[in-house]
C-alpha cells in the first residue's frame, strides 16, 4: 500500500484544501482516479492537489464541489489560495484592492494585471519565477474576479501608449490583448485613457502607481521597484500622487479617443499579415 503524505490542515490554505479534499472524496468512496474522471482530470491530478504538490485552478474547485456536494465549500477557499501564491510582498496589495471602492493606476510600460489576458500575464511573468508560472498565472486570473461580482470597484486606468506598443508575448498575444482591453473598455466600471507619445514629458516620468480609495479606510497609494512592492498612507504621499494623477489624466486622450488609438493600434501593429496574393485595404 502506498504511503499517504499526512498534512497539516492548519499549515497553509493549500494543506488545508489538500486534507478536505481527500477527506471528502474518501467519505464519498471514491479513489482518485474515479474522482478524477467525474471532473474530467486524471486521478494523478487530484493526487498532487491532495499532497499540495499541484495547486488547484478554480474551474477544479467548483468541479468537486459538484461532484462532492460540498456546497460551494472549495470554491470559496481556492481564492484564499490562490492568493497566496502571491508573491509574498504583493498580497498585501492584492488584498486591499480586492477591498476598494475605486481603483485608479498610471502603467508606463506593461497593460495593468486586472485587465491582462492569460497569455498576456503568462508572457509577463515568465520573465520573473518560471518554476511557479502556472500557479502565479491562476492567482492573477483570480485577482481579477473583482471586477466580475456584483459589485465591483470603479477602475479608472492611463495607460502609456508604450505598453500598447510593446510586443509581449508576440503578435495574437497582444492582438487578443488590446481587443480585450476593448471590450473592458465598454463596462460602466471601468474606463481606459491612452497618454499619447506626443504628450512628451509627463506627470509620472519617474513610473508606475496605483491609488486605491475605499469607503471605511484611508486611501493608499502603491509603487513598486524592482524587487519588491510599496504601500503606503502617508497623506502627502496620497496628494501628491492625486495631483500627479489629475495631470496624467489631462494629457491623455478622452475615453473615446483612447478606444479610438488602441483600435488603431491593434489593426495596424498586430492585424494579420496579408498572404503573397492579398492585398492590404487602406
Amino acid at each position: 500500500m502506498a504511503h499517504l503524505r499526512e498534512l497539516d490542515p492548519a499549515a497553509s490554505p493549500l494543506d488545508y484544501f489538500g486534507y478536505e479534499l481527500r477527506r471528502k472524496r474518501e467519505e464519498a468512496g471514491l479513489t482518485q482516479r474515479e474522482l478524477g474522471a467525474v471532473v474530467f482530470c486524471t486521478g494523478s491530478l487530484v493526487g498532487q492537489i491532495e499532497t499540495t504538490q499541484k495547486v488547484p485552478t478554480r474551474e477544479f474547485a467548483e468541479r468537486v464541489d459538484a461532484a462532492l456536494g460540498t456546497d460551494g465549500s472549495f470554491s470559496r477557499l481556492v481564492g484564499l489560495v490562490l492568493r497566496c501564491q502571491l508573491p509574498t510582498w504583493f498580497q498585501a496589495f492584492a488584498d486591499m484592492e480586492s477591498k476598494a471602492a475605486y481603483v485608479s493606476t498610471y502603467q508606463a510600460q506593461m497593460i495593468y494585471g486586472l485587465l491582462q489576458t492569460e497569455a498576456y500575464a503568462r508572457a509577463v511573468l515568465a520573465t520573473g519565477v518560471r518554476d511557479r508560472l502556472d500557479e502565479l498565472v491562476a492567482a492573477r486570473m483570480e485577482r481579477q474576479r473583482i471586477l466580475t461580482r456584483e459589485h465591483p470597484p470603479l477602475a479608472w486606468i492611463v495607460l502609456d501608449e508604450a505598453a500598447l506598443h510593446r510586443p509581449i508575448g508576440g503578435r495574437e498575444v497582444m492582438r487578443e490583448q488590446l481587443a480585450h482591453l476593448l471590450s473592458a473598455s465598454g463596462h460602466k466600471w471601468v474606463r481606459i485613457q491612452v497618454l499619447p507619445f506626443e504628450a512628451g514629458e509627463h506627470a509620472s516620468l519617474i513610473g508606475s502607481f496605483t491609488a486605491l480609495r475605499f469607503d471605511d479606510h484611508p486611501e493608499l497609494v502603491y509603487t513598486e521597484d524592482m524587487i519588491s512592492g510599496h504601500m503606503t498612507a502617508n497623506p502627502e504621499t496620497v496628494r501628491e500622487a492625486a495631483l500627479r494623477y489629475a495631470h496624467l489624466q489631462a494629457s491623455a486622450l478622452s475615453v473615446e479617443d483612447s478606444a479610438a488609438l488602441i483600435t488603431r493600434v491593434m489593426e495596424e501593429r498586430y492585424g494579420h499579415e496579408t498572404g503573397p496574393d492579398e492585398r492590404a485595404v487602406a
